[in-house]
C-alpha cells in the first residue's frame, strides 16, 4: 500500500503552476478572439473577384513564357516585354545582335515583321474566349528606315473594338478586323508599319 505524505514546501510550486496554466488559457483564448476577427476582416480565398484575377494572371505569365522562350522568337531576340493586366496590350522588344542583322548591317526585314507576327490574334483568343476561332489570314510590312539599334511594337486592342468583332462574328458567322501596329526605334522613328488582316468566326456546337 502506497502512503502519500504531504509536505508544506509543495504548496508555493503548485500555486506558481496554477497561475502558469491560468495564463497560457488567457492567452490562447486572445489569440482565438484575433483569429476569428480576422477572419471576418479578411475576404475569402474563393471569392470569386480573386479567383479572376488569379486565372488572368496566370494566363499573362503562360503567354509571356511562351513567346519568350518559343524558338524562332528567342532566335531573333523577340521579347515581351510588357503585358497588360487585362492582356489588351504588349509591348514586344527586340534588340540588334550579330544573328539577326541583314547583309549591310541592319535588321533584317524577316526578324522585324516575325516581332509583330502573333500579337493580335493572341490577344483576340484570350479576350474573345474559347468559343471563337482566331486566325492570321494576312499581313502587309513597309520599311520606312533602316533599324540600328533596339526597336519595339506596341499591340493594343481597345475593349469597344473587342466588343464589336464578338458582335459582328454572332450576327454575321464571320468577320476578318484589320490591324495596325508600328515598329519604332529608341528615339521613336518609325522603322516599319504593319497590317494584319485577322479571321474570326463563332464555333459551331460541338466544335472544338
Amino acid at each position: 500500500m502506497i502512503k502519500l505524505v504531504w509536505h508544506p514546501h509543495l504548496l508555493p510550486a503548485l500555486a506558481s503552476s496554477r497561475r502558469t496554466l491560468r495564463h497560457r488559457q488567457e492567452c490562447m483564448c486572445h489569440t482565438n478572439r484575433y483569429i476569428v476577427a480576422r477572419q471576418k476582416k479578411m475576404k475569402p480565398y474563393h471569392d470569386e473577384e480573386f479567383s479572376v484575377n488569379t486565372a488572368i494572371e496566370q494566363k499573362r505569365k503562360r503567354l509571356k513564357r511562351f513567346v519568350n522562350f518559343y524558338p524562332p522568337f528567342l532566335g531573333a531576340g523577340v521579347r515581351i516585354k510588357e503585358i497588360s493586366e487585362d492582356l489588351r496590350t504588349i509591348e514586344v522588344h527586340m534588340p540588334l545582335r550579330f544573328w539577326n542583322k541583314n547583309y549591310v548591317g541592319t535588321h533584317f526585314g524577316g526578324s522585324l515583321y516575325a516581332m509583330c507576327d502573333p500579337f493580335f490574334m493572341l490577344i483576340l483568343i484570350h479576350s474573345l474566349g474559347p468559343e471563337y476561332i482566331v486566325w492570321d489570314k494576312a499581313a502587309t510590312i513597309r520599311f520606312k528606315r533602316p533599324g540600328n539599334g533596339p526597336v519595339k511594337a506596341v499591340f493594343h486592342i481597345p475593349q469597344e473594338r473587342i466588343d464589336d468583332i464578338r458582335v459582328q462574328a454572332d450576327a454575321q458567322g464571320k468577320i476578318e478586323p484589320q490591324f495596325q501596329t508600328v515598329v519604332t526605334d529608341s528615339e521613336g522613328t518609325v522603322i516599319a508599319e504593319v497590317d494584319k488582316l485577322l479571321y474570326v468566326r463563332r464555333k459551331k456546337p460541338g466544335e472544338k
